[in-house]
């Protein structure tokens, strides 16, 4: 279990770097759909991008719920996690998997800051949340793996040194089981893109850096296999766990950072003689949401404490990134609606973070995706597909 009083302290260390970055800061980038350079770094340099990292390489040596606080405290300072939060969920995998050799080359340095490791490359588009059926393929040659295939929505590929993709090492058809047949690989970047990667931009809604990324014949060393070769679903699934778990945490900082908002517009803002929120058409909407958002920050917790001790928490997870998902949302929305049309100009920063909670509605998993799995693995239903 975390201890509150370090919990707490790194809640105020996360604040007061916060704001050196304010809400203006965030509002520049999302306008220029520039990447958050100064803010990574001075991240890294405080460490907190390295709380999950052990002291032994350099690291915080802390736990997921201490990362939880870190990037919720982002959230709800107003600013975008997003633009950083895999270098904490990847090390679900890396930690788990990686030989004691991977740990000592890449981990001091990404601790340092030295090398960014912010991408997951999972996601295909012919497949999206069917990951047991994608179709890149990674062949063995000799002390190579030949890569070949096609990746879609892979965050920060531009500003990023290292990847984990998972890739397929056996035909689905020679496989046992869905899960079988899978490997992931660490990849180097800054050698792969122009050597049989490339690398297309996609323009969105949000301020994500998000990618299409194309394999031809790229080749990376086979000691770059994390994990055991045809096993490489369980290892992406511990960065999985790890990621879904920490967005839940974005989301509650999110839902806080809306309810915030709307609980100081609803008592300043005064039409009819008198403050909107003396009205309980106001009042309500804003203490439901704040219920819901409390509610789904003790999931969060539960999930992260089971990660951290090492036990399972798929259900609590998945269940965690969805209870706190549509609290932001709901937030969200009950705050465009407190603010009424200023809702909707740039300069309330409302707008910005109502686009950037919608996605966690739908990305790294779907909330249906999230019902099934609970209904056939929680529930004992019949499989739905």
């Amino acid at each position: 279990m975390a201890d509150p009083e370090q919990l707490e302290s790194i809640r105020r260390g996360v604040r007061a770097l916060c704001q050196e970055f304010d809400e203006q800061y965030w509002l520049g980038l999302d306008t220029s759909r520039d990447y958050p350079t100064k803010f990574v770094s001075a991240l890294t340099r405080e460490g907190y991008l390295a709380a999950l990292i052990p002291e032994e390489y350099g690291g915080s040596g802390l736990g997921l719920r201490e990362a939880c606080a870190i990037l919720e405290e982002i959230s709800f300072s107003g600013g975008h996690p997003g633009a950083c939060h895999a270098q904490m969920y990847v090390m679900g995998s890396v930690l788990r998997h990686g030989s004691e050799a991977q740990k000592q080359q890449y981990l001091p340095k990404i601790a340092s800051g030295e090398l960014r490791m912010q991408s997951f490359g999972v996601t295909e588009p012919s497949t999206g949340t069917d990951t047991t059926s994608l179709k890149t393929s990674a062949r063995r040659d000799g002390d190579q793996y030949i890569i070949n295939g096609q990746k879609v929505w892979i965050s920060r590929v531009q500003h990023s040194d290292l990847m984990l993709l998972l890739a397929r090492t056996k035909p689905k058809h020679e496989s046992t089981r869905k899960t079988d047949g899978l490997s992931t690989f660490i990849v180097d970047l800054n050698q792969a893109v122009g050597n049989g990667l490339t690398v297309r931009p996609i323009d969105s809604m949000i301020n994500h850096h998000s990618c299409e990324l194309f394999f031809d014949d790229l080749s990376i060393p086979a000691e770059n296999l994390l994990g055991q070769e045809h096993n490489g679903f369980r290892v992406v699934m511990d960065g999985m766990n790890a990621e879904r778990i920490l967005i839940a945490a974005e989301c509650i900082g999110d839902g806080r950072f809306f309810v915030d908002k709307a609980v100081k517009y609803a008592s300043e803002r005064e039409v009819f003689g008198r403050a909107i929120g003396q009205n309980q058409g106001v009042q309500f909407p804003i203490a439901r949401c704040h219920t819901a958002i409390q509610a789904a920050d003790l999931m969060v917790e539960k999930a992260a404490d089971l990660f951290d001790q090492g036990q399972s928490c798929g259900p609590e997870a998945n269940m965690s990134k969805m209870l706190a998902s549509e609290a932001s949302w709901n937030a969200a929305d009950m705050c465009m609606e407190v603010h009424g049309g200023f809702a909707f100009a740039r300069e309330y920063h409302i707008e910005r973070k109502f686009r950037e909670t919608r996605l966690y509605r739908t990305a790294p998993i779907s909330t249906n995706f999230i019902l099934s799995y609970i209904a056939e693995h929680v529930l004992g239903l019949p499989r739905s597909f």
